[in-house]
């Protein structure tokens, strides 16, 4: 144990083990032979430090005598005694670097404290560094953040010093908060909020009381400055030019409010309060809310209203915090004017540069200045903090040139700053008395508006809607028309979705206005707010109408949430008869488009599926700055459909379809009668891959799969009415198949092969509700059949399958659209049924044993050989289709002297006999049957034996 003896001073020469103390000792004489950094050392230096920065990491989690090395020779001073040497960005880039790394890595507690003990790490976060240079930048704010991540109860102490009222790294980072470089603006955002998380009330007083006020300033006319750089950006691009531009300016709004809500669901109460005040007093009541009903078009700091409409939008939607939210929103649906002109009046009498307190202003001074002056407050000396723009100056210049000034400006700006700290009170006392006012009000009318009835109410309510001015909300209501276009209508149906979905909002302050709140019994509602949603879907029925898809679905869900009250519907019968001649002037225009064409029902399903798949979401619209811009209808400009106007006869008809589903769908439901007629076809309808299928009786084609990548399968092919299967035998039981995949014959595409005349390409494309998307194909593989005559069968079926679907799909269509329907007529020879009849697709269960495929469908030529009732000796018969709950089926019973006899082996557990009349397709033989002769063209010798089928020619 004993044996050898270990030195600190020792380990001068190298060791071979790089991860060992003994390496370390050699790395600190290095150090200490190179004190001084010149052009011959300076890679010395870089590989030396990080050497020891991966001993340190490895120590971490091995050797704890490392650290004690590490602390007791001070190495942290070489580090910082490098970076004062202003030895050249490639030095501090590496220096920066590998401390990132080195306190990345580290995990124990104890090896942490080493690290940041004698206060070197504040040292290096104050240091001068040049922030012109992008990449000590980055790594400096990185090397910042990874320090906040580490931030709890105990390490902030070795940050925050509660006598020096120094907290470097939380106010070196908040400099750079209006950094150019968006990636610099997040990290900032993370430090910050790392910081307020920690629990330690003296470093969240000094947060308060010395930078809150200054940060908060400055950061809420950041965020103005944006708004106003996008109002322009709108303003000059109504060619949807610039949307890339408007698109970041858009993105940077919504991450400044959801670090904004970052901040408030916190639950710190020093610093909501600031930041509540602040927001509201200087950025969203001047800014956004004045902005609705200012007419001065000459002021700068002023935005147009469907801008303004639309961050309103978004604050409701990602803001929750109820004091915030509340007086907003009692503002914008409550208040008037005086919101504005009583602060300023009172605050008048105070200062004149106090004059306008809900303005939208500019901070006095910046936020580095202010917190310079925060901390050096009863100090002799300064030290200016670096931050991006001060390019390596020299710090004796500036304590030469400052030194004398800040003490006379201290004194000056002392009184100044009482008087702010004055002014913030006697804000906040007026906002209060505001409020408080506003809640006599309503508590005095709602102790009139007691023990009277619904009726009453509602007329009373809109008797104070009419002696009570509300600007704002009028200019809501009135901006809902949408005679011209539905520009602002959008936005306005945004906010009001968004306020009343917002959980910070009190509900009283809703039901006040009867504006809908969701979830809530009612038994009233704004008479004005459901005409004038009502009022927009009648123009969306217009077929000149400029009411956007998305305008018309959000009036839907307004209109559901104002007069559904649980299970129960409280809709007036007059609204409900508006909403129904709505509906009507629908049906009449999609009447106008409708065509008995293939494309109409590819339209009519991928709208539906998009309306079901896709339902409109206002947080994500809120998201889209496409829909800043004026409305547009060029699909050039690539914005969705729903979000702009119809261009062309084309998307006209898909609007018309789409206007008819919404408002049939709003209809049934405040009707409360189901939906009974759509989609066309109703998925629990469809057969579906494992399903286990009674096959008896059944027409089946025996083939072999091969798909794209080669892989073959022996399956049998079956048609029903609107699906085409690919079936196996099932191994459990007698006659009985397992469906391995079902594709609908509508989305099929089907032609020969060259080479082989026994095979067929099939593909069946996925349906999509994207109509500009490229068809995705779920099926594509080749078929190859026994021989060429079975090969022209299953194309033929295939073919007409697909006809006979799409013909039932659009007469379904017809009769849904109170068209009259065409009467059935064959279909290339098949008799179609009526659309009343019953669904083509039937389930199976393990009780019942039925034709599966015995349907209307059924090819001439297929032959369905019954072992059980073979009889060589019986008469041929013929039985005439009869229709049943499956359509017509053939029911042949072959003679000795026309039929192929079948035989089974005893191996087999299930045998489907796909014989075919080759006597009748081979040839007009005599003896074949009239449609046997129509199918083919072609005689083949060797043939001629009389029809199977036996069917009776035309004129016999």
């Amino acid at each position: 144990m004993f044996g050898r003896s270990r030195s600190w001073v020792g380990g001068q020469g190298k060791s071979k083990n790089i991860h060992s103390l003994d390496h370390l000792k050699y790395m600190y004489h290095v150090l200490t032979k190179n004190t001084t950094v010149t052009d011959h050392n300076r890679n010395l230096l870089v590989e030396t430090i990080r050497s020891i920065t991966e001993i340190l990491i490895w120590g971490d989690q091995n050797d704890s005598s490392v650290f004690d090395f590490f602390l007791e020779k001070n190495m942290f001073a070489f580090f910082l005694n490098i970076l004062r040497q202003k030895s050249g960005r490639y030095v501090c880039v590496q220096l920066l670097q590998t401390l990132n790394i080195l306190f990345e890595n580290i995990s124990h507690e104890t090896s942490l404290y080493y690290l940041l003990s004698n206060n070197h790490v504040n040292s290096i976060i104050v240091h001068k560094f040049d922030f012109s240079d992008e990449e000590i930048m980055a790594y400096y704010i990185s090397f910042l953040k990874t320090l906040s991540l580490k931030l709890n109860n105990h390490t902030v102490h070795f940050f925050y010093n509660e006598h020096t009222n120094d907290f470097a790294l939380y106010t070196e980072a908040i400099k750079f908060f209006n950094h150019p470089e968006s990636m610099v603006r997040i990290a900032v955002r993370t430090i910050t909020l790392n910081v307020y998380k920690v629990d330690n009330q003296h470093m969240l007083h000094y947060i308060r009381d010395k930078t809150a006020v200054p940060y908060f300033s400055n950061l809420v006319w950041f965020i103005g400055s944006h708004v106003i750089e996008l109002d322009k950006c709108v303003q000059t691009d109504e060619e949807h030019k610039n949307r890339g531009k408007l698109s970041d300016l858009v993105a940077e709004h919504l991450d400044h409010l959801h670090y904004l809500n970052d901040i408030l669901i916190i639950n710190c109460e020093f610093l909501s309060d600031v930041l509540t005040d602040h927001l509201l007093n200087c950025l969203f009541l001047p800014l956004y809310v004045y902005s609705l009903v200012s007419q001065d078009q000459s002021d700068e700091r002023k935005i147009n209203p469907q801008v303004s409409l639309y961050l309103l939008s978004q604050v409701f939607l990602i803001i929750h915090y109820q004091p915030l939210v509340h007086s907003l929103a009692d503002v914008v649906l409550n208040g008037d004017l005086s919101v504005f002109t009583m602060q300023t009046e009172q605050s008048a009498h105070k200062s004149s540069s106090n004059a306008g307190v809900r303005r939208f202003t500019k901070p006095s001074e910046s936020l580095e200045r202010s917190l310079e002056m925060s901390r050096h407050r009863g100090r002799k000396r300064t030290q200016k903090r670096p931050n991006y723009k001060n390019v390596g100056e020299e710090e004796e210049e500036e304590r030469g040139s400052e030194e004398g000034l800040e003490e006379e400006k201290e004194k000056a700006k002392g009184t100044e700053a009482s008087s702010k700290a004055s002014r913030t009170s006697g804000d906040k006392e007026e906002i209060e008395m505001v409020v408080m006012e506003k809640c006599r009000i309503s508590e005095v009318s709602s102790l009139t508006e007691q023990n009277i009835t619904d009726e009453e109410k509602s007329a009373a309510a809109a008797r104070s809607e009419g002696q009570k001015s509300r600007p704002f909300l009028d200019m809501l209501y009135n901006a809902m028309d949408c005679d011209a276009e539905d520009y602002q209508a959008l936005f306005v149906l945004c906010l009001l979705y968004a306020v009343s979905h917002s959980k910070g909002i009190n509900p009283e302050l809703l039901e006040r206005i009867q504006l809908p709140v969701p979830n809530q019994e009612r038994s009233s509602y704004s008479q004005v707010l459901v005409e004038r949603v009502i009022r927009i879907m009648s123009q969306a029925a217009q077929p000149d109408g400029k009411v956007r898809l998305a305008t018309l679905e959000l009036s839907c869900l307004l209109l559901k949430q104002s007069v559904l009250s649980g299970s129960q519907c409280i809709i007036k019968d007059i609204h409900l008869a508006c909403l129904e001649g709505a509906r009507e002037e629908s049906l009449h225009l999609l009447r106008r488009f409708y065509k008995g064409e293939e494309i109409f029902l590819d339209m009519f399903e991928d709208e539906y599926r998009g309306m079901m798949n896709k339902p409109l979401n206002v947080e994500y619209l809120m998201m889209d700055a496409s829909i800043l811009l004026p409305p547009t209808g060029t699909p050039l400009t690539g914005i969705d459909f729903v979000k702009r106007l119809p261009c062309g006869d084309v998307e006209r008809t898909r609007r018309a379809i789409r206007v008819f589903f919404m408002l049939r769908s709003l209809s049934l439901q405040l009707q409360g009668e189901p939906e009974t007629q759509l989609p066309l076809t109703r998925p629990e309808d469809l057969i579906k891959t494992d399903d286990v299928l009674d096959l008896n009786n059944s027409d089946l084609i025996a083939c072999m799969v091969v798909s794209k990548d080669g892989v073959q399968a022996q399956r049998f092919l079956a048609v029903d009415v609107y699906q085409m299967s690919l079936v196996e035998p099932d191994s459990k039981r007698l006659g009985w198949g397992v469906v391995k995949f079902a594709g609908l014959l509508q989305d099929m595409q089907v032609s020969g092969v060259e080479d082989d005349s026994r095979a067929l390409n099939i593909i069946i494309h996925k349906p999509t509700s994207n109509p500009h998307a490229k068809p995705v194909p779920i099926l594509q593989a080749n078929f190859i059949f026994a021989d060429h005559i079975r090969c022209i069968i299953a194309k033929q079926r295939l073919a007409k399958g697909r006809i006979q679907a799409r013909r039932m799909k659009m007469q379904r269509i017809a009769a849904l659209l109170d068209l009259p329907v065409q009467p059935s007529t064959e279909v290339l020879g098949f008799s179609q049924p009526s659309v009343a009849s019953s669904l083509p697709f039937r389930f199976y269960d393990q009780s019942r044993r039925g034709p599966a495929f015995a349907s209307v469908d059924k090819v001439p030529g297929f032959a369905v050989a019954r072992i059980a009732q073979h009889n060589p000796s019986s008469a041929s018969s013929t039985s005439l289709p009869s229709s049943g709950p499956t359509g017509p089926a053939d029911s042949v019973t072959a003679s000795s002297a026309s039929t192929h006899t079948v035989t089974q082996s005893q191996t087999d557990a299930f045998i489907w006999s796909d014989l075919h009349c080759i006597q009748g397709l081979a040839g007009k033989a005599e003896g074949a049957c009239f449609l046997c002769q129509r199918m083919t063209g072609t005689v083949e010798s060797g043939f001629r034996a009389p029809c199977t089928r036996n069917r009776t020619r035309p004129g016999a």
